[in-house]
């Protein structure tokens, strides 16, 4: 059975993801820095996973994800969802306070591309997938996204040059679109997302995009529910 590592899977999308992958079949190594939320999660997806709770920003827990996928029989997928919007609400570049400016970049660029140099020797073998999560505050500028959007917009240019470099490993930086989770509810303080599809809705989509293997590059996923060519 092919094998996925997803960050962030306690809630929101990387849960939905690590329901559809189980779905297809995958075995799946997942992480989330509470250990009580990642059990209850990990319980309800329909295949025996392994998960692994802790923090990203920490070098021994990226050794130990990839461990376990290495013991599953190595990893096929990497899905690099873990990341945080920083304050809330968002403050304008000018009073952006830049201890959280650092953790932002250290959760959302560094420990991706950490837990990806990890990953690679095995990935390179399978030829398997780096996906990036990554957001359209990447290449456009709203108001108060300064911090988070440039941290993705350094995610899609790190993909960039990865996938140059990685000839031998697919890399996506995926745009999920606007979806009704915790993250876009703390961009939105006392606002009404109800709106906003599930993070489930785009799962089809992402299983095709897994499944299909287009070359690297920037994927949205909205053009693969709509039929756009993956």
């Amino acid at each position: 059975m092919p094998v996925a590592i997803i960050t962030g899977a306690s809630r929101g999308l990387g849960l939905a993801l690590a329901h559809g992958l189980a779905e297809a079949g995958w075995d799946l190594v997942l992480d989330g820095r509470d250990p009580a939320t990642l059990a209850e999660a990990a319980a309800g997806v329909p295949r025996d996973v392994t998960a692994l709770p802790g923090d990203v920003t920490d070098p021994a827990h990226r050794v130990a994800l990839v461990a376990a996928a290495d013991r599953l029989g190595g990893a096929d997928l990497l899905v690099n969802n873990a990341g945080i919007l920083g304050p809330s609400p968002q403050p304008r570049l000018a009073d952006y306070p830049l201890d959280a400016l650092r953790e932002v970049y250290e959760v959302n660029v560094v420990a991706p591309l950490a837990l990806a140099q990890l990953a690679l020797p095995g990935l390179r073998v399978h030829a398997g997938a780096v996906v990036n999560v990554t957001s359209d505050a990447a290449v456009e500028a709203y108001e108060g996204w300064g911090g988070y959007g440039s941290a993705k917009a350094a995610v899609e240019q790190a993909s960039r040059v990865l996938a140059a470099e990685e000839p031998a490993v697919r890399v996506w930086w995926v745009d999920p679109g606007d979806l009704r989770t915790r993250m876009h509810q703390e961009a939105f303080p006392g606002e009404d997302i109800s709106d906003r599809p599930e993070p489930r809705t785009v799962v089809p989509a992402f299983r095709r995009l897994v499944e299909n293997r287009p070359p690297s590059g920037r994927v949205r996923l909205t053009d693969l529910l709509t039929g756009a060519p993956a």
